[in-house]
């Protein structure tokens, strides 16, 4: 802050956004679907099935029953914040994985995505990317300011996803919580509107079905296209 700052910037032409009222977002190769454990959580149990490790960082699961995940479902869906969506794969039907809207907070212009838990089938693929494009688009055009990403400092497959898809690191919060009888370090990441419209054409370009090849391999990495959007880089990558 410059020396003598006594207040930020005005706030000019902003209204309070409204609350995420969820609705089908559809993209090219994923759609979006408000959570509903009837339609959803078994074909979410045997997405998860074996791969315990994906509960690692979150406060709850696994979940040793399609019954038991059925009513963590039930329970969820039944909330407006967190607000899940479903990942389904527009080719196949998969449903690969949910995220969340959550800690929504429309006076401040402020809301995260968090809550994600994608399958194996799904992860680090162009489905899961436009997901989060999805998502991140709708904060924006519905009028938010600030778009958020925290994880577990531990958990370094996420801070490495945060900053490919372009979120700014922006520190460490210390024991910040206690999560499964264990210490959590907290990292922050997030991407303001003044970032959006640049971000947004990285995905863009990155999305275009002349990114991929026959094989369905990428030739630019969205990583090369959000560096230079990103106003701050993790120091532990």
């Amino acid at each position: 802050m410059a020396e003598g700052k006594r207040f930020g910037a005005p706030v000019g032409n902003w209204a309070v956004p409204p609350r995420p009222e969820l609705a089908v977002l559809q993209g090219q190769v994923v759609r979006l679907e408000p959570m509903a454990a009837d339609a959803h959580a078994a074909d979410l149990f045997r997405a998860y099935s074996g791969h315990d490790a994906l509960w690692d960082y979150l406060p709850y699961g696994p979940f040793s029953s399609a019954s038991g995940y059925h009513r963590f479902c039930k329970d969820t869906a039944s909330g407006s914040d967190p607000a899940f969506y479903v990942l389904r794969d527009v080719d196949t039907g998969f449903c690969g994985g949910v995220a969340s809207y959550l800690r929504i907070t429309p006076e401040a212009g402020s809301i995260e995505v968090g809550h994600i838990c994608i399958a194996p089938e799904m992860a680090q693929s162009r489905a899961f990317t436009e997901a989060m494009f999805l998502m991140m688009q709708w904060a924006f055009d519905a009028g938010y300011r600030r778009y958020e990403w925290k994880c577990d400092a531990c958990n370094m497959p996420s801070r490495r996803a945060a900053q490919r898809l372009g979120f700014s690191y922006e520190g460490i919060f210390r024991q910040a919580a206690v999560v499964k009888g264990r210490n959590r370090d907290t990292a922050w990441f997030a991407v303001i509107d003044a970032e959006w419209p640049a971000l947004r054409e990285a995905f863009l370009a990155w999305l275009t079905p002349q990114n991929f090849d026959a094989a369905g391999r990428q030739k630019e990495r969205l990583s090369d296209l959000t560096r230079l959007v990103r106003a701050g880089s993790d120091p532990a990558l």
